[in-house]
């Protein structure tokens, strides 16, 4: 068994049409254990509130692995959180999928705070970190690759016209992110 923690991104309420709620449901069928918390006031989340309720959920399991799949405004999270406290982070692998740019981050002021201060060369991923990003992306329009998946060395998978990788861009049920949560071999595509 394997323990999931889910980390959504701004404006999220987990809603049911959501990969990462379809997910959920997939993962607690097949055994596995899954957290997939509510963040702190996610219309106006508060970077240092989110640090907070991240460190209440990594608690590792007594046993299995322990992987974390983030979206959007939560792999900001993780990373001023790889960057801060890098061997708190007890994990074994990180999804990290369609995260906002630093200037659309920064241009948005219920989450700017999200962009300030985080230094991508102070970050230390000591997880095997998965960049999933797609053409098309509103909130990364240059391509997660350029401010994230190059400076961090990631491995990286290009969704085509996965826009934000939402339900809007049709991402429901997404078995291949299902598929990467039990074999991370498995290149992450397209619903």
């Amino acid at each position: 068994m394997t323990t999931f923690l889910l980390l959504h991104g701004f404006q999220n309420h987990r809603p049911p049409g959501h990969w990462h709620h379809w997910l959920a449901g997939r993962l607690a069928e097949r055994g596995h254990e899954v957290r997939y918390p509510q963040l702190p006031e996610p219309d106006a989340p508060v970077l240092d509130d989110w640090l907070a309720a991240l460190r209440e959920h990594l608690e590792p399991p007594a046993d299995g692995a322990f992987v974390v799949v983030a979206h959007s405004l939560s792999v900001l999270l993780w990373l001023h959180a790889a960057a801060r406290t890098p061997d708190d982070l007890p994990v074994d692998r990180v999804l990290l999928v369609a995260p906002p740019s630093p200037a659309v981050t920064a241009s948005i002021p219920e989450i700017a705070g999200f962009a300030e201060g985080l230094d991508l060369s102070a970050v230390r991923l000591k997880a095997p970190a998965r960049l999933v990003y797609a053409a098309g992306d509103p909130y990364c329009p240059e391509g997660a690759d350029v401010p994230y998946g190059i400076p961090l060395g990631l491995d990286s998978d290009l969704v085509p016209g996965g826009g934000h990788l939402t339900p809007d861009s049709g991402y429901g049920e997404w078995p291949s992110v299902l598929r990467w949560c039990e074999d991370p071999a498995t290149r992450v595509g397209p619903r």
